[in-house]
């Protein structure tokens, strides 16, 4: 009896390693990750009675960020043009987090075990900084397009207006935008 439970505890483990397999469909997504301890629906829905933050756009941050893979990173450069090398960034996790940033969320929020790997901890850092993007740089909490290009940018660069001729940045707040009114379409008729 024990051999099962260590085998189905396994079977559970596994499975939310991997990416939800219907990332455009916010209630598919819920459906496949709403586990007694890992329950993705819960984590979104806390992180915005917290921070004001829509579960679309949090939903969308992480499908812009990573597609809902727990371990993304950037692709490494090539040194010589074929042996890989460093990575462009620190980013990390399913939110893209950079180190620092990462550190500073923990810093001001007292969550020093957050993890960037872990989908309810990327979900309050996600709206944690969309929080704080509408503090310093005045983006309403429901406007997707400015919200993605503080992400992207930093609070800084988006503040000095590094995105307007990026265009890298301005095509990933469209498809950041169209995906987070997909999913409020979809979230009003997803069964609780």
């Amino acid at each position: 009896m024990r051999g099962v439970i260590v085998v189905g505890l396994l079977l559970a483990l596994t499975a939310c390693a991997k990416p939800p397999s219907q990332t455009r469909n916010a209630c598919a997504i819920f459906e496949q990750r709403d586990g007694l301890f890992n329950n993705w629906r819960r984590a979104a829905k806390g992180a915005e009675r917290e921070y004001g933050v829509p579960v679309p756009i949090l939903m969308a941050t992480i499908y812009t960020e990573s597609n809902f893979k727990h371990n993304a990173r950037p692709p490494r450069t090539k040194l010589l043009g074929f042996i890989p090398w460093k990575r462009k960034s620190t980013a990390y996790g399913y939110s893209q987090a950079l180190d620092g940033t990462w550190e500073r969320y923990q810093r001001e929020t007292g969550r020093w075990s957050a993890r960037r790997t872990d989908f309810s901890d990327a979900m309050s850092f996600i709206a944690w900084y969309h929080r704080e993007s509408a503090v310093k740089n005045g983006i309403p909490l429901n406007d997707p397009y400015q919200l993605y290009l503080a992400y992207h940018s930093g609070h800084a660069g988006y503040a000095k207006g590094s995105w307007r001729n990026n265009s890298e940045a301005l095509s990933g707040a469209k498809r950041f935008t169209e995906i987070t009114y997909t999913y409020a379409r979809q979230l009003q008729s997803c069964p609780d």
